[in-house]
């Protein structure tokens, strides 16, 4: 790969909603972030590395930047940090109460069905430039 990017300049950001539960939180995180990567115009910009061990297994598609996992108090909260990153241009999938009802087709015509305002979010997941998502994430802190 050459010379590394210096990995402050860029991350990846996940708010999570703290009142959902945590098995339903990491099933969204999962499904925001295959997301947010498989959807990535520009995939080489995240610099997903392989790892090697001595044993000359590799251990594939890390990512060389950092992933930050943030707690928001609230669906409100996270509905807001969407509204930011919309205005901003930085790239992003969230997770509503509505991806979790029956199959995928059914989901997406519960989340059609419903207004915007009505959704409930789980979270959302930003890749983007580290000051720009900061500006945006700066009140809240790390989930635990």
């Amino acid at each position: 790969m050459g010379s590394l990017p210096d990995e402050n300049t860029w991350r990846f950001t996940a708010v999570l909603n703290r009142k959902i539960e945590t098995g339903k939180l990491m099933n969204a995180l999962g499904h925001m972030t295959v997301g947010l990567a498989g959807g990535y115009e520009n995939p080489e910009k995240m610099c997903f590395l392989q790892y090697k061990d001595k044993d000359s297994g590799i251990h594939p598609n890390i990512s060389h930047f950092p992933f930050i996992v943030l707690s928001a108090n609230n669906s409100n909260q996270i509905r807001n940090i969407r509204i930011a990153t919309l205005n901003s241009g930085i790239k992003f999938t969230d997770f509503t109460s509505t991806m979790t009802v029956g199959t995928s087709q059914e989901q997406m015509d519960t989340t059609n069905s419903t207004y915007e305002t009505d959704l409930e979010y789980y979270g959302i997941c930003m890749f983007g430039r580290t000051d720009e998502i900061k500006e945006i994430t700066k009140k809240f802190s790390l989930f635990r």
